[in-house]
């Protein structure tokens, strides 16, 4: 079936090209939505600019799509970006990973860095636990394809994704919406805004999400795969000048859901070691308490210093603590339970100079970061009667200076260039004992023990400096289309493995070294056939080195961890989207990505021979599927004298990998979701009413795994799964 899909989604996009075509003989005037659509602004550059104008491969969801498409939270993003991989990570429940093109990272754990920035109103969030962001107060999202390292810096090699809040209104506004769904789903949220004077306003939203467990703790009774999130945000405008303006910002996240423990899918030996009939369910022991709290302030001062000049200052502080459990075994013995925290903090300070004059525009600045993340767990080893306690922190110390230029060489030839020097300043310290007996060990808030073993114990500082150019030349083959291409280059920092055991790999106190990604692109966006038809098209080479890749395998009584530089892999491919209006009331959208991605050398070091071995026809990329697809058709129509919008979409990924070594088990065939939306607002647009069908195939697909194989791990080969089929009904109400 999956075959048939992608037919139809190849075909789908060469049926949307020729049926302009043939609507274009004879096309109508232009709809105010054609037009509106036509008109996109984005902040992909760091200022404001049609989403047309900008060479670099961006999508761009506005909270109109989002509503009619029924996004939850930002998870949502794959469904709808070609080549993109966002969704929740293994053994949690608001724990981001994201890959774009093939590059990110999946391993959550304090010290590592993701490959894809993500960033709220410009706020950098440095830390993946409790960005599983959801989608309320939103004014749109971004989704910048591509390393970012001139303008976004470091931890962009593979893109960025921007989370962009509305911004207050003038006039006194409330809005209250409520859902009731599947598993006794139950949303509330409200938002609004009041002009305390002409110049000053101040704005809140808050949002409670509950939801009973897709599964269910066979061992303790508890909800599996539950929801219970509680989340708020407050914020105050003020111009005291007509060129100057402020705001302030606060949000808060705090996430009560239950641990999410995966499902064994193959059977081991002993009590609640088979395999559970739902994917949902499981038997783990470990626990079923979980608690992550996420929050931060912000603050930015615009000032337009002259008609050419703006100064912008971006100021911002963050904390996250994360309390939880995860059951590798998923039965109810402590064959591999990890009970675990994570605790971070961050400042930062960005300052731009924003200038635009007649042929020429752009923006020069510094950024400053200083970061701290720590943490701890146990590997507890029942068979084996021992725990392995991991515990440590990194400091972060990151300054970098940029610049981002646009020169019109011609009315229609414009040449982009961009350059960003940074530097890094980690401080690590690893500590690793194996303790006697199977529970708590004093790093997790056991009693205090006696290590048998000192496996390691370190502390060390490097240093990381980057220089990340972009040369981009696009030319404006009409008014409405533009082509260029462009190259760029991304770093992500080096670091210290948080995990590494220096009794198995001496090395571990070195560290590892960054990774960086350079990427030649070519693309063509824009609207055709009187703005029928809005498009973006893009195709890339990737050249990805020194790659960071996470391994583990069994080492006796103990678990190895590598952080390896392997060496590097090359991916290319292309990617497809666009909106065609097909009548007045019609509207399609389309998404295709292709991506090859393969390892042209990959080390890795021999436990027994104390070498490092080039493995690379061994090992494939993660999260790398081959294609992607999107297809979604939009009527609007008048009914009961309002606004009727009937969204069916169908999403497909092909098969992909769950880590580099692949695995038949875990590993994750291609799969088709299939949605419906249904939204009616009336005449006022007061009333907003939603019906929302999600995986309506009710569809079974991992998006996550651990594999643990042998006797000691009693075979613990545990799958994490998206969400079944589900119904929600809604309705908002603004005053």
């Amino acid at each position: 079936m999956n075959r048939y899909i992608k037919t139809a989604l190849m075909a789908g996009a060469a049926w949307g090209a020729l049926s302009t075509i043939a609507v274009a003989q004879d096309a109508p005037a232009q709809t105010e939505e054609a037009s509106a659509v036509g008109d996109v602004i984005v902040t992909a550059r760091r200022r404001d600019e049609a989403l047309k104008d900008v060479p670099i491969s961006v999508s761009a969801l506005g909270a109109e799509r989002l509503e009619e498409t029924g996004a939850s939270d930002i998870t949502a993003l794959q469904q709808q970006t070609p080549n993109a991989t966002v969704q929740v990570a293994r053994g949690s429940n608001s724990t981001l990973i994201s890959f774009i093109r093939g590059v990110g990272q999946q391993d959550p754990l304090w010290g590592f860095e993701p490959g894809v920035g993500l960033y709220v109103d410009d706020v950098y969030i440095a830390r993946p636990q409790g960005a599983v962001l959801d989608i309320y107060d939103v004014e749109r999202i971004e989704v910048l394809r591509g390393p970012q390292g001139s303008l976004y810096g470091r931890n962009t090699v593979g893109g960025a994704v921007k989370y962009v809040t509305s911004r207050l209104g003038q006039d006194p506004e409330l809005t209250l919406r409520g859902a009731y769904g599947s598993y006794n789903q139950i949303d509330l949220m409200a938002s609004g805004s009041m002009p305390l004077a002409d110049n000053f306003r101040v704005g809140a939203a808050i949002a409670s999400y509950q939801r009973d467990g897709y599964g269910t703790n066979l061992n303790t009774g508890a909800e599996h795969y539950n929801k219970e999130v509680l989340g708020g945000r407050i914020s105050a405008e003020w111009e005291p000048r007509e060129d100057m303006s402020i705001r302030l910002a606060y949000d808060r996240v705090e996430d009560d859901s239950n641990p999410r423990h995966g499902h064994r899918e193959m059977a081991g030996v002993g009590p609640g070691a088979g395999v559970p009939d739902s994917v949902y369910d499981t038997w783990a022991g470990v626990g079923d308490d979980n608690s992550v709290m996420n929050q931060g302030f912000s603050a930015t001062v615009q000032l337009d210093l002259n008609e050419h000049w703006t100064f912008k200052s971006i100021s911002a502080w963050r904390e996250g603590h994360t309390d939880t459990v995860i059951d590798f075994d998923n039965t109810p013995a402590p064959t591999l339970d990890i009970p675990a925290y994570y605790s971070d903090d961050q400042l930062t300070q960005e300052f731009q100079f924003l200038f635009d004059y007649d042929r020429i525009q752009g923006v020069i600045g510094t950024y400053f970061l200083d970061g701290h993340a720590e943490g701890a767990f146990d590997t507890v080893l029942g068979g084996a009667g021992i725990t392995i306690g991991t515990g440590g922190y990194v400091d972060t110390g990151s300054i970098a200076a940029f610049a981002d230029v646009n020169l019109d060489l011609t009315e229609r030839l414009h040449l982009g260039l961009g350059a960003r020097y940074t530097q890094d300043t980690k401080t690590g310290h690893v500590n690793r004992a194996t303790f006697l007996g199977a529970g708590r060990s004093p790093l997790t808030g056991g009693p205090a023990a006696l290590p048998l073993v000192q496996n390691t114990l370190y502390t060390n500082k490097k240093d990381f400096n980057d220089f990340s150019p972009r040369v981009a030349l696009s030319y404006d083959l009409s008014d409405d289309v533009t082509g260029y291409v462009s190259w760029s280059s991304g770093f992500k920092s080096g670091g210290f493995d948080m995990r590494g055991d220096a009794s198995l790999t001496p090395d571990t106190v070195n560290g590892y070294d960054p990774e960086t990604v350079e990427s030649i692109e070519a693309g063509l966006k824009g609207s055709v056939f009187g703005n029928r038809l809005l498009f973006s098209s893009a195709l890339f080479h990737n050249t990805y080195e020194d790659q960071q890749v996470t391994t583990q395998v069994p080492a006796g009584a103990n678990v190895a961890s590598f952080v390896d530089n392997v060496g590097q892999s090359t991916l290319y491919g292309a990617e497809f989207e666009g909106s065609l209006f097909l009548s007045d009331n019609l509207t399609a959208n389309l998404a295709v990505g292709y991506l090859q991605a393969e390892f042209d050398e990959f080390l890795r070091y021999n436990l027994a021979l104390g070498v490092y071995e080039d493995i690379s026809d061994l090992v494939v990329l993660q999260n790398a599927p081959k294609w992607t697809g999107y297809f979604g058709v939009t009527w609007r129509g008048d009914v009961a004298g309002g606004e009727l919008a009937v969204t069916p979409s169908v999403s497909y990924r092909d098969d992909y990998s769950q880590f580099e070594f692949p695995n038949p088990l875990l590993d994750q065939e291609a799969y088709t979701l299939v949605d419906l939306s249904i939204v009616w607002t009336d005449p006022t647009d007061r009333y907003t009413l939603g019906l929302y069908g999600k995986n309506l195939t009710d569809e079974e697909y991992r998006v996550g795994a651990y594999a643990f194989a042998g006797a000691l791990f009693n075979d613990s080969m545990i799958g994490y799964y998206g969400p079944p089929q589900t119904m929600t009904a809604s309705l908002q109400v603004k005053f």
